[in-house]
């Protein structure tokens, strides 16, 4: 690789980078609200639903924290090392890498684990998320 490539690819990397966390968010955020609209339908709640929501929000900001991004970076880091160029590698690291979010979310909170929905919804957008990274920049690691 010539040193103009290696410039171009240590710029490229991040912003395909960033584009895969914006679709992992924008799927996250998605399903999230489809799951949420229909628990929060089927459980007919009858009293003031701001404790509800306070709730939510409040959990969906421990999420938000920046150590999530760790998983994702890692997996990205070990492609790009060993430059791998493997659909399944980065689809199947992305999954991985938000499906860890919430465990890193509750690592000191309680032991319980997280619903089978919500495994569902993050790893739906991590595998997006990973998707779509290999589009970018993934296939020419």
């Amino acid at each position: 690789m010539t040193v103009l490539g290696t410039i171009l690819r240590v710029i490229w990397v991040p912003i395909a980078f960033i584009v895969s966390a914006f679709v992992s968010l924008v799927v996250l955020a998605t399903l999230g609200l489809e799951r949420l609209t229909h628990y929060v339908h089927g459980a007919g709640f009858t009293g003031d639903p701001l404790p509800a929501l306070l709730d939510i929000v409040f959990r969906a900001g421990v999420l938000m924290t920046g150590l999530t991004v760790v998983p994702a970076l890692i997996v990205v880091l070990i492609g790009e090392i060993a430059r791998l160029r493997s659909f399944l590698y980065y689809v199947a690291g992305g999954g991985f890498a938000l499906t860890a979010m919430p465990l890193l979310a509750q690592a000191g909170a309680s032991l319980e684990l997280p619903s089978p929905a919500l495994w569902q919804v993050f790893a739906t957008a991590g595998f997006c998320g990973g998707l779509v990274y290999w589009l970018l920049a993934g296939r020419r690691a």
